[in-house]
C-alpha cells in the first residue's frame, strides 16, 4: 500500500480488523519494521486522539515521530498553479512537499473542511497538494472529506463487540451548536457498505450526506423508527450538504437518550458534547463504547503505517 487516504484504499476489510486484533494483543511485535524510519504529523487542525493516536502507533513500530502545527507554527501555504503569491501565503505546496519528504519516510495529514466552499473542500487541497508533490507516503488523518483512520478503529469495535452474523447499525445525526464536517460521518457509510450488516442512517430532513457516498443505503426520517431492534448506534452531528455547512435544525429531540438507545451499544468518533449530543446516563453506561473506540485508534493507525512500512522495504 502506498497512501492511506479513504477507507476505500482497504482491500480486505475483515482482513484488515483481524490483523489490526493482533496487532492489539501485540503491539510492539513489529518494534523493528520502522527503525530508522520517521514520520512527520502535520495537523492544519486541532486534535487529541487522532495526534496521540498516530503518534503512539509509530511509536509501537519504531519510528521516530516529528509533528508540526500549521495554525501557529508553519508558513501559510499556497495551492494554486501560476499564482502570482503576492497575499498572505509565504511558501508553495510544490517546495514544501518536497521538502518535508526529505525529512520523513512517511507524511500524515490533517486538514479539515473550510464548509464554505463545496467545491474546494471536495478537491481535497491539502491532502492532494502534498499526494501530488510528496514523494513518500501520505496518510489522512481526517480530510475534508474522510476520516479513514476514525473508520476503521469503528470497524474494529464493531468486530469486537458484535454477536450477531448480520448486525444492524444505525448512523444517527445528533444536534450541535456549531456547524461540524461530513468527513466522519463519510467514512463511516463507506466503511459500512464493506460490512454484512444491515445498516440505516437516520437524520432531519435536509441532512442527507453527499448522495455519491450514501448511495443506495437506506435513510430514515424517523430516528425512533430507525432505531428499533438496533444493535448499535453511531451518532454523529454534521452540517447541511445540499445546503453547503449551513445548520438547518438544531432539535433537541435528536439528542440520544437511554430510553431511545434501548439494548444497543453507543458509539461517537468523540470530542462529544454531554448533554447535547447524547446525555450523561448513555455515555457513563456500559452500553457506551466510546472509550474503547479511542483505544482502537491507536491500532487502527498501527496496521495502516505497518502495511505502508512494508511496503517500502
Amino acid at each position: 500500500m502506498k497512501n492511506y487516504l479513504s477507507i476505500e484504499d482497504i482491500d480486505s476489510l475483515p482482513n484488515w480488523i483481524k490483523e489490526a486484533r493482533s496487532l492489539k494483543r501485540n503491539p510492539n511485535a513489529d518494534k523493528a519494521l520502522g527503525t530508522n524510519k520517521t514520520i512527520g504529523l502535520l495537523f492544519f487542525n486541532n486534535s487529541l486522539r487522532t495526534r496521540l493516536s498516530t503518534q503512539k502507533a509509530a511509536m509501537n513500530l519504531g519510528m521516530e515521530v516529528m509533528v508540526m502545527n500549521f495554525g501557529n507554527e508553519g508558513w501559510a501555504l499556497e495551492y494554486g498553479g501560476g499564482t502570482i503569491m503576492d497575499q498572505g501565503t509565504s511558501e508553495h505546496i510544490k517546495e514544501a512537499a518536497q521538502v518535508i519528504s526529505q525529512y520523513c519516510d512517511i507524511i500524515a495529514i490533517r486538514a479539515f473542511a473550510s464548509l464554505t466552499d463545496k467545491v474546494k473542500d471536495e478537491a481535497e487541497e491539502v491532502l492532494n497538494g502534498f499526494k501530488q508533490y510528496a514523494s513518500v507516503p501520505i496518510v489522512n488523518m481526517e480530510s475534508s472529506t474522510g476520516h479513514p483512520l476514525q473508520a476503521l478503529a469503528d470497524a474494529i469495535t464493531l468486530a469486537e463487540h458484535n454477536t450477531k452474523d448480520r448486525p444492524k447499525v444505525v448512523l444517527s445525526w445528533a444536534p450541535h451548536p456549531k456547524a461540524l464536517p461530513h468527513a466522519v460521518a463519510n467514512s463511516f457509510v463507506q466503511m459500512m457498505q464493506l460490512q454484512d450488516a444491515e445498516f440505516v442512517i437516520t437524520h432531519p430532513e435536509g441532512y442527507e450526506l453527499d448522495p455519491k457516498i450514501t448511495k443506495d443505503a437506506t435513510i430514515e426520517y424517523d430516528q425512533k423508527k430507525a432505531f428499533e431492534n438496533a444493535d448499535f448506534v453511531y451518532a454523529k452531528n454534521w452540517s447541511s450538504y445540499s445546503h453547503y455547512g449551513m445548520v438547518l435544525n438544531q432539535d433537541t429531540d435528536w439528542m440520544i437518550t437511554k430510553d431511545k438507545l434501548g439494548d444497543a451499544k453507543f458509539m461517537h468518533c468523540l470530542p462529544v458534547r454531554r448533554n447535547v449530543i447524547v446525555e450523561d446516563s448513555v455515555l457513563d453506561s456500559k452500553q457506551s463504547l466510546v472509550i474503547e473506540e479511542a483505544n482502537n485508534r491507536t491500532y487502527a493507525a498501527q496496521l495502516v503505517l505497518k502495511k505502508i512500512l512494508e511496503n517500502l522495504e
